[in-house]
This record gives C-alpha cells, sequence and structure tokens, in this order.
C-alpha cells in the first residue's frame, strides 16, 4: 500500500506550497448493480495557486548573473488510491503515467503560479464501509451506494490534495441510473436522461463553499426519500430557509419514523442558529441512514450520513432513541464545529469532535423534551473516556498526530468523551454565556478556514476575561486521569474535616499533574420516607494535592458524601467506606438519577481497578438494578455486571456467579412491567448471558417457538438474534435452523444476526472455517467481518486456544495487505482476550497470553504504529481483567 500513510511533515510542505481553489468532480456509476463490475471512472478537476520557490526575493544586481540561486521548478503530489490512472493531464500537458503515477500518489513537477489539473482513473467500490461503498440488500436484492471519508479516503473515489486545511469549492456531477436517487453536499441543480442511454441520467450539483476533502460526498441508489424544510428569521430580520431531507434503503421504509427526525432537525437547527449566532451555512441539511457505515455519523455538509442502526426495525429503548438524538445533534454541531471552522491537522480533532460531544448532550438537553441527557453523558460516554485514559496508550486531548494511521486510531474517547467532558468543566470554570460569546467570535473570526488550539483560546481568553494558557495545559496537554476521594475526620456525627485528595500520574510522562477542578461534593440522608435524598452541597474549587473544604466543617455527618455531586469536572471517584456502605446497602433509594449514575460509576470503578471483588459490582447490580429507573443507566450496569462475571471474576468463581447473575435476570424478565423498555433490557440480558450458561436454553427456545410467553415481550428479530446466539454457542441450534430464520429476516442487519450464530457453534472446524473466512477471506464485508468475529470468539477457551499462535503470527501480514478499517477489526476482535490465571498461580504479567504479547512487541519494534497501538490496548486490557481475577481471589 504505497505512500497510503501521508505523514503530518508531508502535509505542512504541501500545504505552505499551494492553495487549492476549486475542484469538478465527475463519477459514473451507471453500472454499480454489476457485482462483475469492481470500479467506476472517476474524473477530477482541480485548480490550484502554487508560492513558486523564489517569488518575492530581491533581483540579483544589474549586471550579475544569479550564480547559485537558480529556483527549482515547484513540484507537489495528489493523493488516490485506485484500481487505475487513465490519465493525468498538468496545465494542458498529458503526463507519462509510468513516471508520475507511484503506488496511490500522483507526482505534479513544474507548477506554475496558477494551475489546472485532471486525473482520469478507475476508483474501486469498496466492501469495508471505505471510499464508495457498495452495498446490495439482502431483502430486495436492489444496490446501493455511499461515501465514507474521514480521515482521509476521499481519495478512494476522486484525485485530489487529501488533508484538512487544503479546503477548495466542490462540484460534483454524478452519472447513475435514472430511477436512482443522488445526492452530495451541494443542492440539485440539474438532472438530464442521456441520450446515449436512456437508463442512465446526469446530475449535476451546486457548488459548494470551501471544505475539506473528508467532507465531501455522494450518496446514490433506489433509497427512500422523504422531504420537508425548515426555515426562520434571523436576529437581523433576514429569512432562512432550509430544505430537509431523510434516505434510508427502500426496504427499511416502514421502519423509517421521519415525523420524529423531522421534529428532531428542526428542533436542533432552531436551537444551534440562536446559540451560535452564525446562520447555517450549508444552504440544505439532508440526513441519510446507510448500511455497513464503520461509525454512527459524519458530518458532511449538506448531506450527513448515519448508520441505519438508528432505523429502528426492532422494538427500541428510549435509550436508544436518545442516543440516537444525541448523535443527530452532534452531527448538527459539526456543521459549525468541524465543517465551517475545521483544525489544521488532526492533532486538534478535538477542536470538532469534543465541541460536537458537548453540544450534541447540550442540545439535547435544551432543544428536546429528554430531562436526563447529562446523566446519560455521565453513565456512558463518560465511562469510555474513564476506559481510555487508563490505557498505556492514553494520550492528551491536543494529541501528537504524525501520520493518518495515527489519525484514524485517534478517534478515540480521549478526543471524543475526555474533551467533551473537559469542556463541560471549562463551561463551569468560564461560565455558559463567556464560553458561547467566544465561540461565536470565533466562527466569525475562522469561517470556511483552519484553526489550531491557539486560535481557539484566543477566543475564549477574550470572552471570559480569563487567560486560559493555564488550564490549556494542565487538561489539554496532559495525559491520565485525575482520582478524588475524601479525607474525613469527624466526632460523635460531627465533621471536623473535609479535605478533597487528588491523586494525578500522567501515564505517559510519569510526571505528577494535579489540574484544577471545579466541583461539587454532596450531602446526602434518608428523608422521612427513607428516600436517600440530598440535603446540601458544597461548590468549590480544588487544585493539588489536598483542598480543605471549611464549609463542611461541623456539619452532621450524612449518610453519603459524593465528590464531584451533578458531575461537573473530570475525574475517577472513590467514595469514603461509610458512604460506600450506604451506597452498597441503599443505592436504588437514591431520588436523583445523576447522583445514583455518579454511585454506580464510583462502584464500576473500583471494581475494574480491582479495589473491591467484581462480585461485589454483579451483586449490587442483582440488587438495586430492578429498582433503577433510568433504562440508560440500567442497560450500562447489565453490561458491565456481564463484563465483571467473564472477564474479572477468578475462574473458580465464575460458574456460581454466571448462574446465578442469569438466574436474577430471569427472575426480572418476569416481574418487569410487560412491554416496558426494562423488560426488554432484562430479556437482552438473559439471552447474552445464556451464551455461557445453558440452564435457561430450554426457556430460550420456548420464546423462539411460542411455546413460552412472556407477557408485553416483543419477540421481534433482533431478540430472536440473541437467542439464537445464545442456542448456537451450545450447538442447540442447527445450519437449517439458522438458515430458516434468516430466510424469515431477510435483512441486513438478520444476515449479520446470521453469521454470528453460523460462528458461534462449538465446533473446531467450524472454528478453523470462520478463523479462515476472518483472517484470509477477502469475500467479508465490515459488518459480516465482525459478525463472524463475534461469533468465533464466542466458545469455551480449549476452542479457542489453538489460535493464539496463528494471532501473532499473521498481525503484520493481516496489516499489510488489509485496508486499515478491516485489519483494525481483525486485530482488534482476534485477540486472544478470554484468559484466566494461571493455575501455577503465577503473577498476571505472566500468564502465558500476557508474555505471547509482549514477545510479539519486543520482536515488532518496527511494525507501524497503529498496529502497535492495537495490541498494546489489548494486552492493557487483559492485564486489568488478570488483576482484577488475583483481587477477589478469596474475597
Amino acid at each position: 500500500m504505497s505512500h497510503e500513510n501521508l505523514q503530518r511533515s508531508e502535509a505542512a510542505t504541501r500545504s505552505a506550497l499551494i492553495t487549492t481553489h476549486s475542484y469538478d468532480v465527475s463519477l459514473d456509476v451507471r453500472q454499480a448493480a454489476d457485482p462483475e463490475v469492481a470500479g467506476y471512472t472517476s474524473r477530477s478537476i482541480i485548480h490550484f495557486s502554487a508560492a513558486l520557490p523564489g517569488a518575492g526575493a530581491p533581483a540579483a544586481p544589474a549586471g550579475k548573473p544569479d550564480e547559485g540561486h537558480t529556483a527549482k521548478p515547484a513540484r507537489t503530489f495528489l493523493d488516490f488510491i485506485s484500481g487505475d490512472v487513465h490519465s493525468v493531464i498538468l496545465n494542458g500537458k498529458s503526463l507519462p503515467l509510468a513516471d508520475v503515477v507511484d503506488g496511490s500518489r500522483i507526482r505534479l513537477d513544474n507548477l506554475l503560479a496558477e494551475n489546472q489539473v485532471t486525473v482520469t482513473g478507475t476508483a474501486l467500490y469498496s466492501r469495508s464501509g471505505e471510499g464508495m461503498h457498495r452495498f446490495v440488500d439482502p431483502a430486495d436484492g436492489q444496490c446501493y451506494l455511499y461515501t465514507q471519508y474521514e480521515p482521509a479516503d476521499a481519495r478512494r473515489v476522486f484525485a485530489n490534495f487529501e488533508q484538512p486545511d487544503l479546503k477548495a469549492e466542490f462540484t460534483f456531477h454524478v452519472m447513475a441510473p435514472s430511477g436512482w436517487h443522488v445526492a452530495s453536499n451541494g443542492a440539485e441543480a440539474a438532472r438530464t436522461p442521456l441520450t446515449s442511454d436512456p437508463d442512465t441520467s446526469r446530475w449535476d450539483f451546486a457548488t459548494t463553499k470551501p471544505m475539506s476533502t473528508y467532507i465531501t460526498t455522494v450518496l446514490a441508489g433506489p433509497y427512500f426519500k422523504a422531504e420537508d424544510h425548515w426555515s426562520a428569521t434571523l436576529e437581523d430580520g433576514t429569512h432562512l430557509d432550509v430544505p430537509l431531507a431523510l434516505y434510508c434503503r427502500a426496504s427499511m421504509a416502514d421502519s423509517f419514523d421521519t415525523a420524529e427526525l423531522f421534529r428532531l432537525t428542526k428542533d436542533g437547527l432552531a436551537f444551534f442558529n440562536r446559540l451560535f449566532g452564525f446562520p447555517y451555512p450549508w444552504g440544505k441539511y439532508d440526513q441519510a441512514f446507510v448500511p455497513e457505515y464503520n461509525l454512527g455519523a459524519m458530518e458532511n455538509p449538506g448531506l450527513v450520513t448515519f448508520t441505519e442502526n438508528y432505523v429502528f426495525t426492532s422494538r427500541a429503548t428510549d435509550a436508544q432513541y436518545q442516543a440516537r438524538a444525541t448523535t443527530l445533534m452532534h452531527e448538527m454541531a459539526h456543521m459549525w464545529f468541524g465543517d465551517l471552522v475545521t483544525m489544521q491537522w488532526w492533532n486538534d480533532l478535538w477542536l470538532k469532535e469534543s465541541f460536537a460531544d458537548y453540544m450534541g448532550t447540550l442540545g439535547v438537553d435544551r432543544a428536546t423534551t429528554w430531562e436526563t441527557a447529562w446523566v446519560g453523558f455521565a453513565n456512558k460516554r463518560k465511562g469510555w473516556a474513564y476506559v481510555q485514559d487508563q490505557l498505556p496508550t492514553t494520550h492528551p486531548i491536543v494529541a501528537d498526530i504524525p501520520d493518518l494511521e495515527a489519525a484514524k486510531q485517534n478517534f478515540d474517547g480521549i478526543t471524543y468523551a475526555k474533551g467533551a467532558s473537559v469542556l463541560k468543566q471549562l463551561v463551569a470554570y468560564a461560565g455558559f454565556d463567556a464560553f458561547i460569546a467566544g465561540s461565536r467570535q470565533y466562527f466569525r473570526d475562522h469561517a470556511y478556514g483552519n484553526t489550531t488550539l491557539a486560535d481557539l483560546l484566543s477566543a475564549l481568553s477574550a470572552a471570559s476575561g480569563r487567560d486560559l494558557a493555564g488550564w490549556a495545559a494542565q487538561w489539554l496537554q496532559t495525559s491520565g486521569i485525575s482520582t478524588l476521594s475524601l479525607d474525613l475526620e469527624d466526632h460523635d456525627g460531627v465533621l471536623d474535616s473535609v479535605t478533597i485528595v487528588q491523586d494525578a500520574v500522567d501515564p505517559v510522562t510519569g510526571r505528577e499533574e494535579l489540574r484544577p477542578h471545579r466541583l461539587r461534593v454532596g450531602l446526602y440522608d434518608f428523608d422521612d420516607d427513607g428516600a436517600l435524598v440530598r440535603t446540601g452541597s458544597v461548590e468549590t474549587d480544588a487544585a493539588g494535592h489536598r483542598t480543605e473544604v471549611p464549609e463542611l466543617a461541623g456539619r452532621p455527618r450524612p449518610a453519603l458524601l459524593l465528590p464531584n455531586d451533578d458531575d461537573l469536572t473530570y475525574a475517577k471517584v472513590r467514595l469514603d467506606p461509610d458512604s460506600e456502605a450506604t451506597v452498597l446497602s441503599s443505592l436504588g433509594r437514591i431520588t436523583d438519577p445523576m447522583a445514583r449514575a455518579l454511585c454506580w460509576t464510583a462502584l464500576w470503578n473500583s471494581a475494574r481497578d480491582a479495589e473491591s471483588p467484581a462480585a461485589r459490582y454483579v451483586h449490587a447490580v442483582t440488587a438495586f438494578g430492578p429498582s433503577e429507573t433510568g433504562i440508560g443507566v440500567l442497560l450500562n450496569i447489565l453490561e458491565n455486571a456481564d463484563t465483571a462475571v467473564d472477564r474479572y471474576t477468578p475462574a473458580s468463581q465464575r460458574a456460581a456467579l454466571r448462574r446465578d447473575f442469569l438466574a436474577a435476570a430471569a427472575d426480572q424478565l418476569e416481574l418487569a412491567a410487560p412491554g416496558s423498555d426494562h423488560q426488554l433490557g432484562w430479556a437482552r440480558t438473559v439471552a447474552t448471558v445464556s451464551r455461557r450458561d445453558n440452564s435457561l436454553l430450554a426457556r430460550l427456545r420456548g420464546i423462539l417457538d411460542g411455546a413460552v410467553t412472556v407477557e408485553g415481550l416483543a419477540v421481534d428479530a433482533e431478540l430472536r438474534w440473541h437467542i439464537w446466539h445464545a442456542l448456537a454457542a451450545h450447538g442447540e441450534a442447527t445450519v437449517a435452523e439458522l438458515d430458516a430464520e434468516l430466510a424469515r429476516d431477510t435483512t441486513a442487519s438478520g444476515r449479520a444476526g446470521h453469521a454470528t450464530a453460523l460462528a458461534a457453534r462449538p465446533d473446531p472446524q467450524v472454528k478453523a472455517d470462520a478463523w479462515t473466512e476472518a483472517v484470509h477471506g477477502t469475500a467479508l464485508s465490515n459488518q459480516l467481518l465482525s459478525a463472524t468475529i463475534a461469533g468465533f470468539t464466542t466458545a469455551p477457551p480449549a476452542l479457542l486456544e489453538p489460535y493464539v499462535e496463528p494471532y501473532f503470527d499473521c498481525l503484520r501480514d493481516v496489516w499489510q495487505s488489509r485496508s486499515i478499517e478491516i485489519a483494525s477489526r481483525i486485530v482488534r476482535g482476534l485477540f486472544p482476550a478470554a484468559q484466566d490465571l494461571s493455575a501455577n498461580g503465577a503473577r498476571p504479567e505472566k500468564q502465558p497470553v500476557v508474555l505471547r504479547t509482549d514477545a510479539w512487541l519486543d520482536a515488532n519494534t518496527d511494525a507501524p504504529r497503529a498496529l502497535r497501538r492495537i495490541v498494546v490496548e489489548q494486552r492493557s486490557h487483559l492485564l486489568r481483567a488478570l488483576t482484577a481475577q488475583l483481587g477477589s481471589q478469596g474475597r
């Protein structure tokens, strides 16, 4: 894969030399429905300027030659990952392909001050979700196309200068079957049937405003389309009218809740236009829900793409609908943060993703009827950040990104959720109004341009009146997570002193990094009805290792003291022993949803960090999960409990703990309100846990067959495939039965469920075939690859042990021969993670798979950084699990 990994230094050299003005891109996808046609014709016409060497330098003195100062011709390169390049024409001259095409780069020599280059070639359809993804709907055989580029896959579709700071205007033209819908960033300007091919039409789209290559997009296929519009009168009296459209595959149209999606879209546009004080800049606002998508969504201006998992064809919980709304608001915020103003290079990816993550939650909180947006953020989103920030590969929010492979790996919990958490802390520190005023100025100053951290800090500092350089150095440019606890002294039930203790070491540098925290300490006691309610709180700034809270001295000792009440700052919390005892006995009696979520998080972090046995967390879930009113919190703690059983519990205790947890979940399935989200959550848990416990298989089979009924439970396609996965994992599902289920569910998700169940069967030959198909085959799409890996890894240890050595043997070849998306899924998904402590009593770091991983890392110091990062992270997850198992022994 020659030259695909663009270096930051190369990008900086190129942007110092050239300025891009416009692209005219033509794509011919009229034969996309023919599976034998691997690619399509792509033509790019690019206008750009070059800063010629020596321009502006003083001339040599009259009569004297400019010896030794002859300017070298300017040269640069284009990016194009293609099947073939047909022609390259630079400034009217056809270039010899053998000389200028080098792998994925096209060299351009002898540039002029103003240049036009035209590149024509064959781009390839993708099954990895990168570039132009082609999908054939198993429900009706129809062909669908969409593009996905972040961080650098526009070069798989058309030749370009692939880096975010070389913005340009784009005009797209697409030839496609006349019966299709075709869309792009710009509005449709014309649609013309071809006289030479009556079944084909040419779509011409309006020229866009300047944008980066990675957020351009094309959508084509027999999509279902719904239309609406939103309008507003702006503060200056002008009228803004925004056409709206929604797309999904035709076979999913009956499940497409367009009225709700349009309502959310209009509410979001109204909110963000008022908040940002900068009118929505991209004309129309289309949203497409597409198959086999690698992301949750992508912020392409004027045509946002989402995973079609957000089109709920089976029963969905309120938490799933809220998560969809958060994603919708996240992408809408990107129209300003990321699209209107874009980071210069991927170091500052957080400039768009952290802001959009924060704004997505804010939008749901302020512009919708959901009242628990920040509870969901604290419970789920920050949990992702806490996990990522404790890996050895953690990094500052403002990261060092030397190349595109590093950029691809940096779409992680630090860049998104930690960054958003830190922005929430900044809002508490600087004030919401100042934060918004600074953001507005930032948009005005840098519209359609590129920025760095310094540009944002300048705007926010001016608006808040605070010098934020120190804050940025401590929060954005260090790594790791602070742990906050309370050091208490009391006498006869009265607090003598309360001190906030902060422990924070940057795992990258090894230095202590004590950050400033704006936080609240909440006091909770039992009321006359036995509920655990907040009786007071103190807001304070904590800095340094110890910060005394004098306002709490002399107060009665409450049943629960909760550091970081209301979740203002980003930190792990350790409860004091008495408060933890209160939580373990009375968590279900805490009335405030945020406080409950924070207590659940504290218990989970304690289990993950081997501060308490995993079984204690599982017992808390079985005791208090039934009374948890928040469905998002319930789903999260049920998932955590399953992980605690499978990964953090010693093998000697695991079967009994799993059996008890499964029995408790089955009881709650019967007791939950019929038709409720909670009932569905418990049903999914029963099916998931049953993959490794056979005690309820007969009951699950009865639910499938209709012999067992649970009042109100929707036994729809998604739940059925959950159950089939469990049955197959125990050898209780035949191929004929699974094929029959696929025949009744001919959807894309049904095909994925079928692939998972087939690979889950506990047969050595099944595992061998799945391994070969995933590692050595190329027929699986991104979705089916992940489904096959999920089934393969559902197995007892004895069936997976033979693949430990093959895993390490194949890593470099997989990374070299597959696209980074597919390679990452294989390397991450097939790591032999399901391991237990050695029977000989060896320490976790001496467990055989840990040692084998260390040996591979030692022997492959020259392996690509992104590959090593995944392996290092998987080793860390395994070591944490083994350490938790050790800590749970005898407890």
